[in-house]
């Protein structure tokens, strides 16, 4: 630390926030404890009041966004409201003090409701069989792909070496394509915003392993071909993988193992209660039907005449252990939680409000942005500020910037990648009309500041603590420190 003399506003000398007892532990014994060289002479700290800390760190924490107090629009990350009992659940005693080493008959509960959970989810998904083990969408998505490469390998079939993706994929898909070992084959999005049907036939053969879609795919659209892209790619030899990051919107609607997807893999913590952001906690379950069951990551939950079991034993073409025992299990005791509430009625609701509300608003905005694909979407879309920039000069990340001066966070901007200036807002199942007029008007209030007054969107945000921002340099050269000299008060 520099010699510069800290300065800190709310810092008054005398000031205290802690009364400690007499007879503490005197400067001699502190000395044979820690080397003189070692202690500091002096510690620049703020001094104030315990009601001023208590002031100040409270009034930081009201600065913070969360689901709790605002509108989270970010398409493809379905920041929704969870319910607070999923997390009372997952915090009971019974399940926080167990561990996996324990004697199978004192874990009993937790793995008969492993066994149940991969029950539940194979009816909602139409899968053979579960595992739990992947930490987060990205690993489920590489496992699911190390379970196609040993499915190919088990069939003496060498010459697979390609996996065909949509150009509007998760930029997950291609990395984990290539930690595979694959090659990736990118195809072409069609006018309607559909994986193209025509390029596929000609992209697959003798060398496809499979395909990954996401279906609805990251523009919100459910691909209207999807039939046909099974049909072609199971005749060449291939194997389907389903994306199932969005399954959001299709809940008790349509099922990815009924549309001919063979394996997906699903994020608990978007779809089925776990909070979502800063990182994780997350949780991405895979489901296979019964050609690639015996693929499948151990150790496996099994059910015998009188308990439950956790096994390595009787699968000798696992791909073997991919995260211990079965991933994340406060995430899985959430999302059990979460679909025993609500049953499979409550589960299909959750689906039909979130494609209405997104629907809602895409019809409201498109008047003011551009909407690169004019048919009704699934629980996300994507619009543009492409109107805006050719005539005024306003990009998506000026917009972006301007809502937060209105008290909203900012929807996904710049992805899918194919799209211009792409704004993705996904309102999810648990926000009201109210909230999503109250966005809507705000996105038409900046379309026509855009028109009347460019600058001030596109020097926004001016009601924030700190301005815009470097964003490359804010990531790369983070600056986290707090000091404040007497030349930048």
């Amino acid at each position: 630390m520099s010699d510069e003399k800290l300065i800190f506003e709310l810092s008054w000398p005398g000031a205290c926030g802690v009364s400690l007892p007499e007879g503490g532990i005197t400067k001699e014994e502190i000395e044979k404890i820690i080397p003189s060289d070692m202690i500091r002479k002096d510690l620049p700290l703020p001094e104030v009041t315990e009601l001023d800390a208590i002031r100040h760190f409270t009034r930081l924490s009201q600065k913070n966004f969360s689901v709790d107090t605002h509108f989270y629009p970010l398409g493809s990350c379905t920041m929704k409201y969870n319910p607070k009992v999923n997390e009372e659940i997952a915090k009971l005693p019974g399940f926080t003090n167990l561990h996996p080493y324990q004697k199978e008959e004192e874990i009993q509960g937790i793995l008969e409701l492993l066994y149940n959970m991969e029950k539940y989810l194979c009816a909602i998904f139409g899968y053979d069989a579960f595992t739990f083990q992947p930490a987060a969408g990205a690993h489920g998505e590489l496992t699911s792909l190390f379970m196609i490469k040993a499915y190919h390998k088990s069939r003496d079939d060498g010459r697979r070496t390609k996996i065909v993706i949509p150009d509007s994929s998760h930029g997950t898909n291609p990395a984990s394509v290539s930690m595979c070992g694959y090659q990736t084959v990118v195809v072409k999005s069609n006018g309607r915003g559909n994986i193209d049907v025509d390029i596929i036939r000609k992209s697959v053969g003798d060398d496809t392993a499979g395909l990954m879609l996401t279906n609805p795919n990251t523009l919100g659209l459910f691909d209207e071909h999807i039939l046909d892209v099974a049909e072609i790619v199971h005749k060449a030899g291939g194997l389907l993988y389903y994306d199932g990051a969005n399954a959001n919107a299709n809940l008790g609607i349509c099922r990815p193992a009924d549309l001919g997807f063979d394996v997906a893999h699903f994020n608990l913590h978007k779809t089925f209660s776990t909070p979502h952001g800063g990182g994780g906690p997350g949780a991405g379950p895979v489901g296979v039907n019964k050609k690639l069951e015996p693929f499948l990551p151990v150790p496996r939950v099994v059910k015998s005449t009188n308990n439950y079991q956790l096994t390595t034993n009787n699968f000798p073409k696992s791909i073997g252990k991919v995260h211990a025992f079965n991933g994340n299990i406060n995430v899985i005791i959430k999302a059990y939680a979460y679909i025993r509430s609500l049953g499979a009625k409550g589960l299909k609701e959750v689906s039909e409000k979130a494609v209405e509300n997104a629907n809602y608003m895409m019809d409201t905005l498109k008047k003011y942005y551009y909407l690169p694909y004019d048919r009704p979407c699934q629980h996300e879309f994507v619009i543009s500020s492409k109107w805006q920039k050719e005539k005024y000069g306003v990009k998506a990340l000026d917009i972006a910037k301007r809502l937060i001066d209105y008290g909203f966070h900012p929807p996904t901007i710049y992805f899918p990648l194919i799209i211009e200036e792409a704004l993705m807002i996904e309102p999810t199942e648990t926000e009201s009309r109210a909230t999503l007029d109250a966005f809507c008007d705000t996105m038409i209030k900046i379309a026509k500041e855009c028109e009347t007054n460019p600058e001030i969107v596109k020097s926004a945000p001016h009601n924030t603590p700190v301005k815009r921002l470097d964003e490359a340099k804010a990531a790369r050269e983070p600056d986290l420190r707090y000091i404040k000299s007497p030349g930048n008060l």
